[in-house]
């Protein structure tokens, strides 16, 4: 069922997580790199990954024998970690500054659009919300992926360096403040509150 409020928490937690305001910077160092980047191509096939782990990274776990509840506190670790890097300005999580060929496809769609953060928090979200909701929300972050990364050089102009900062600290933030609530919800009972 299609429920609103669920689709515009699971669109802001992924906005955050994703972080593509934050990643202009990369992006656009990645196109003096290597001239062009395939924005379309770029979006399609983050999406694509998203929606496979959404419909079948339970089974994936499954066969690991790994819980979704084992794997929401481990994508809370991970949640948390790239909040810090946010706030913190350092860098955990280091991009392979090799990997330029087909930069379309690596680093941008993966593993910048659909990285391990973003993938452990739409497992993670299937704990709390309805999948229909979660992959609304999914497409809706595409959307806007695709156009920030159409629109990257005039982004740039527009906010500077300053208005970047700003808003990868406040999106840090907000990931910590979903860390702890998904680390919460997941180790502790709710009748323990």
């Amino acid at each position: 069922m299609i429920d609103f409020k669920e689709i515009l928490s699971v669109s802001l937690i992924l906005f955050s997580v994703i972080d593509i305001l934050g990643s202009i910077p990369i992006i656009i160092n990645l196109r003096k790199k290597v001239g062009h980047v395939q924005s379309g191509k770029a979006t399609l096939v983050a999406g694509v990954l998203m929606i496979l782990f959404l419909v079948a990274g339970k089974s994936i776990l499954g066969l690991f024998g790994i819980g979704v509840e084992d794997f929401a506190i481990a994508g809370a670790l991970i949640i948390f970690a790239l909040g810090a890097e946010m706030i913190l300005g350092i860098e955990l999580f280091k991009p392979d500054p090799e990997a330029t060929a087909g930069a379309s496809i690596v680093p941008i769609a993966f593993p910048l659009i659909a990285g391990a953060g973003t993938l452990t928090t739409i497992l993670t979200l299937k704990a709390e919300f309805a999948q229909l909701n979660i992959a609304i929300g999914i497409v809706l972050n595409l959307v806007f992926v695709y156009a920030v990364l159409k629109s990257t050089t005039w982004l740039e102009r527009k906010l500077g360096k300053t208005g970047l900062d700003v808003l990868r600290r406040i999106f840090g933030i907000i990931l910590l403040s979903i860390a702890v609530k998904i680390f919460k919800t997941n180790v502790f009972p709710s009748e323990m509150f």
